[in-house]
């Protein structure tokens, strides 16, 4: 598969502020209480289902798949920034982290018991996301479940010139209605089921959606 050209701009963007990134974002525990609520939530139901390691899809740093480990799951990171990887990788050296692309990944079908897009997906085209989505469905194991997170408008085409301490970046954001991004992720065969919209305030600028999916497993044979 030829890899979609706006990633080359992500990969070349985040590794560019890959070490003023890991030193301004947040740590999950400093997080606010609903954004740590969803995260212990989906470990919670990842623990109960039991169907896999959990991959943290444009993972960045590692700090999120690290404070998934400290819930009890067995995650591993996956970014596109092989310079996220390497702070990543210094960071928490008992967790495993790879270079890699959330539109085609290297993982077997059915593999995973979860899948966290934690702030990864907002990159992606709006044409493409169903490629994402379609990956995100052939890797999660039946049973298995999905939170994905993020910053969500009425189709809003962000072009930022600089990030993350004024480094220069190419990357585009594209902010998506939530509806869509539900009605996608059910044509893609996954069942949502929960949704929170955090609506801007107390620092947030935009709104923020978080769903929780899950892949249904097969009916029992009749």
């Amino acid at each position: 598969m030829t890899e979609p050209s706006y990633l080359a701009a992500v990969r070349e963007s985040y590794d560019t502020v890959a070490a003023d990134y890991a030193q301004l974002v947040k740590k999950p525990a400093e997080l606010d209480p609903l954004s740590r609520a969803m995260l212990a939530a989906f470990a919670e139901v990842v623990r109960a289902a039991d169907r896999g390691p959990v991959a943290d899809l444009g993972c960045g740093p590692g700090k999120v798949t690290a404070h998934l480990a400290d819930l009890g799951v067995r995650p591993f990171g996956i970014d596109l920034s092989p310079k996220m990887i390497e702070l990543a990788r210094r960071a928490y050296p008992s967790l495993s982290f790879s270079v890699g692309s959330m539109t085609a990944l290297a993982i077997q079908d059915n593999e995973l018991g979860g899948i966290l897009a934690y702030y990864s997906t907002h990159h992606t085209p709006p044409q493409l996301l169903p490629v994402v989505f379609a990956e995100f469905h052939r890797t999660l194991a039946p049973g298995g479940h999905l939170m994905l997170a993020g910053y969500v408008g009425d189709n809003v085409h962000l072009r930022p010139t600089q990030a993350y301490g004024g480094h220069p970046v190419s990357f585009e954001s594209h902010l998506q209605p939530p509806d869509r991004i539900t009605a996608l992720l059910d044509h893609a065969g996954l069942v949502v089921t929960s949704q929170l919209l955090q609506e801007p305030g107390e620092g947030m600028k935009r709104t923020i959606a978080t769903f929780l999916a899950r892949k249904p497993e097969p009916p029992l044979p009749s």
